[in-house]
């Protein structure tokens, strides 16, 4: 009897693994199947970080336009602000022409026509988003949208309120473009 043991034969692996034998072949495809199990675990590693950067990338991108679009915004609001700031006096000058207007005059038609550009101009100024600051006798002071002119003793009102108004004051949405002059009670 021959002793000598006789090698198992073994198959040919084209792409240059170790060639398994025809003896183990469950091991060797265990090796190989936890070798592909490992890949997937990275490669779906790596896709949820690829797919966590480019959400980041979509928030960012996101967040930049509405930046930008409120900036616009803003930009188109405040852009006529130097131009609104100088028409106020010449509307201040329009409002106490017609206060002081005397009777005598109102009837002529030229009066009509200065009292038409005053109102358009008026109308013009608003269109642009200003609006008055309202204020009336009796009002609490407010220091953001009031300036105090003087401190004074008046019947009738309470002390921090508003005496009377003697310019107006103008706001431009939540920016106060003038405050209201007033006179406040002691």
């Amino acid at each position: 009897m021959d002793t000598t043991e006789v090698a198992p034969e073994t198959e040919a692996q084209p792409n240059g693994q170790t060639p398994v034998t025809s003896e183990d072949p469950p091991a060797a495809f265990q090796a190989e199947l936890d070798g592909l199990r490992g890949q997937l675990t990275e490669a779906q590693a790596e896709a949820a970080k690829n797919k966590d950067g480019w959400l980041r990338a979509v928030a960012e991108f996101s967040n930049f336009k509405k930046r930008q679009e409120a900036d616009a915004a803003n930009i188109r609001a405040y852009a006529t602000l130097g131009l609104i700031s100088k028409l106020l006096p010449v509307l201040d000058d329009f409002n106490r022409a017609v206060k002081t207007l005397p009777e005598t005059l109102q009837h002529m038609t030229w009066i009509g026509g200065v009292m038409l550009i005053a109102r358009k101009m008026q109308a013009i100024v608003e269109s642009e988003g200003v609006k008055a600051v309202e204020v009336s006798p009796n009002d609490a002071f407010d220091p953001n949208t009031h300036e105090a002119v003087s401190h004074d003793d008046a019947d009738g009102v309470e002390s921090g309120h508003v005496i009377e108004e003697l310019q107006r004051g103008y706001k431009l949405g939540d920016r106060v473009l003038r405050p209201a002059l007033v006179r406040v009670a002691k």
